[in-house]
């Protein structure tokens, strides 16, 4: 993510934080440890954030802000299968650039569960849902659209393990959720 993300203190503080979650857990870090990290003081982490909750909340805001104008574009766009499968390529480069928030919700349920950015992530998810349904078609159809968008998710969390380049897992993971989208229209198309 570092490599990505303009070196500004406030994305240092977000970076290192990120890690460091990932590495022990949110409840075991401290604001100490992150900036004994940073080699920086407390009153300086203090400066850009007072508590864990903002930094983690700061990083969800900024990480998923391509995922929030992805939803406000679809809104207006018809819901053809094109428009959906450029929905999906597009929140395939959104959840790539937000790899590391995604790895942390994941390890982090219970937190998660605590925080207001659970609730948010949860609304989010709704929105993506309802711009790929395919309204009033069968069940089975519905739950293509449905999976498309968790496979994405699932391919991001658990391919990570898998031997191989990154790019290539994030292409066939968009791959399967295409076909997944297609088949639902196919099957559904007058």
């Amino acid at each position: 993510m570092s490599s990505t993300r303009r070196g500004n203190t406030r994305q240092r503080i977000q970076d290192v934080a990120l890690e460091l979650f990932a590495e022990q857990g949110y409840e075991k870090t401290s604001l100490r440890e992150i900036a004994e990290r940073l080699e920086v003081t407390k009153a300086a982490l203090y400066y850009h954030f007072k508590t864990k909750e903002e930094i983690i909340i700061s990083i969800f805001e900024d990480l998923t802000r391509p995922i929030d104008e992805l939803i406000s574009w679809a809104e207006t766009q018809p819901r053809t299968l094109e428009n959906k499968q450029e929905i999906l390529r597009r929140y395939s480069e959104a959840l790539s650039f937000a790899s590391p928030l995604y790895r942390f919700m994941q390890e982090n349920q219970a937190t998660m569960r605590e925080l207001s950015i659970g609730e948010t992530f949860k609304q989010r998810m709704f929105a993506m849902v309802d711009l790929l349904r395919v309204t009033d078609a069968p069940m089975a159809d519905q739950v293509r659209c449905v999976s498309a968008l968790f496979t994405m998710h699932a391919g991001m969390l658990f391919l990570q393990h898998l031997e191989g380049d990154p790019e290539e897992k994030r292409r066939a993971t968009l791959e399967v959720a295409i076909d997944l989208i297609t088949q639902a229209h196919r099957q559904h198309a007058p």
